[in-house]
């Protein structure tokens, strides 16, 4: 796939472009969930966030200018985080109506995610969601020579290939990830 991120965004700004859309929350619904529970949130209410964020998401992605040296991340990272602090606020707002607004506590901070553990959950997100995109030996050869560290001559023979079709598949493989990574850590 050689989609580029500011392509997928600029293809967000056309009108009806379903396939666009589904390649959007494919690769953000899992991110602003994982977003959504760092922030401490149970699971449906952590679900309801990743709706509310698409909500504002519909509304200002058709208008939204990408810049290349901005981060898109930062700012739907921002885009969730006040959506967060929205619900929170909604939340503490006292039942008493005599209770004074100075009166209520301002919501703990809290600070951006780690790169580190965001490129790490990534790869943990995606690399499940690209097996569809391989004959079954191409990725079994992968998986059994790069996720599980076995050498390819026992995974080649475990699968009736060669040595050099098991490195062949995690060529193949890791290009494809670092193709789709690329794509999400560029926004």
């Amino acid at each position: 796939m050689h989609t580029t991120s500011a392509t997928l965004l600029h293809k967000l700004r056309q009108e009806g472009d379903a396939d666009a859309w589904m390649r959007f929350t494919r690769l953000y619904s899992p991110i602003l969930y994982y977003w959504a529970r760092k922030m401490g949130l149970q699971h449906q209410d952590a679900l309801d966030l990743v709706q509310e964020v698409f909500v504002v998401l519909v509304q200002k992605l058709p208008e939204f200018d990408y810049e290349s040296h901005k981060r898109f991340r930062g700012w739907l990272w921002i885009v969730t985080k006040r959506k967060w602090l929205e619900r929170r606020r909604r939340a503490s707002l006292p039942l008493d109506s005599t209770a004074a607004v100075q009166d209520l506590q301002a919501p703990p901070r809290t600070g951006e995610l780690e790169e580190a553990e965001f490129r790490d959950y990534l790869l943990r997100s995606l690399l499940p969601s690209l097996r569809g995109n391989f004959q079954e030996s191409t990725w079994q050869a992968f998986w059994g020579h790069v996720v599980e560290g076995r050498p390819a001559i026992e995974v080649a023979g475990e699968l009736g290939l060669s040595a050099a079709a098991v490195y062949k598949a995690k060529l193949r493989i890791l290009a494809h990830l670092h193709r789709e990574f690329d794509d999400l850590i560029g926004l």
